[in-house]
């Protein structure tokens, strides 16, 4: 199965570094107002979900143009679009999901789409969110990071503690050892190869790659 990649109404830093974390075989799709970063970017979305409260009037006459297929929420709804477009994304089999610009913006937003993936709904999902900078997913065993020596990593444990944690890679290096919920010792390591490897035996944690060769 193929990836869904869904653009959010969130921030985009740089649009040059969106295009190549995208491939031909991607089911592209709009969370509401993250439309308008598809048409920047000069793509043809294959769905668009939403209440349509954050779209423009302009990028919803382009969708209705290019028949693009429109799946519309009521406003009054208890989930955000973009907890609606991972749903709709699995209906269709989709397990391997990128998030677009679901980063920065408006800080509950921000928080509430990162716990999307700790949803238990969700759980047998990839959910990856990506902004060309900062790559941002879930560890729930292990994990396999590619960039380029210098790129900062940081653990953090979500849910409680994580245990036996090992790295492969990373500067400061971790053998068996255990990061406490709450504390930051794993914020700030550093990649010494091109990829860099984690497993936890027990927990979960969210995993932030700032790419520094950009």
């Amino acid at each position: 199965m193929n990836r869904a990649v869904i653009f959010v109404n969130g921030v985009v830093r740089d649009y040059s570094l969106i295009l190549p974390q995208l491939n031909a075989r991607d089911f592209v799709m709009a969370a509401d107002g993250g439309l308008k970063h598809i048409h920047k970017l000069k793509l043809k979305p294959a769905l668009v979900v939403g209440d349509m409260d954050s779209i423009s009037a302009s990028d919803l006459d382009i969708a209705e143009y290019q028949q693009t297929e429109i799946i519309r929420f009521n406003k009054d709804k208890d989930e955000t679009d973009l907890e609606l477009a991972i749903r709709v994304a699995m209906e269709r089999g989709y397990r391997e999901i990128l998030v677009v610009a679901g980063l920065g913006g408006r800080l509950d937003q921000t928080i509430g789409n990162l716990l999307l993936m700790l949803h238990p709904d969700f759980r047998k999902c990839h959910i990856v969110f990506d902004d060309g900078v900062e790559e941002i997913c879930l560890i729930r065993d292990s994990l396999t990071i590619h960039g380029n020596v210098g790129d900062i990593v940081s653990i953090i444990p979500m849910e409680g503690d994580c245990i036996g944690v090992n790295t492969n890679n990373l500067k400061y290096a971790l053998k068996e050892e255990t990061l406490e919920q709450n504390k930051t010792r794993g914020i700030s390591n550093e990649m010494i190869a091109v990829y860099a490897e984690i497993t936890l035996s027990q927990g979960k944690a969210f995993c932030i790659h700032t790419r520094t060769h950009l």
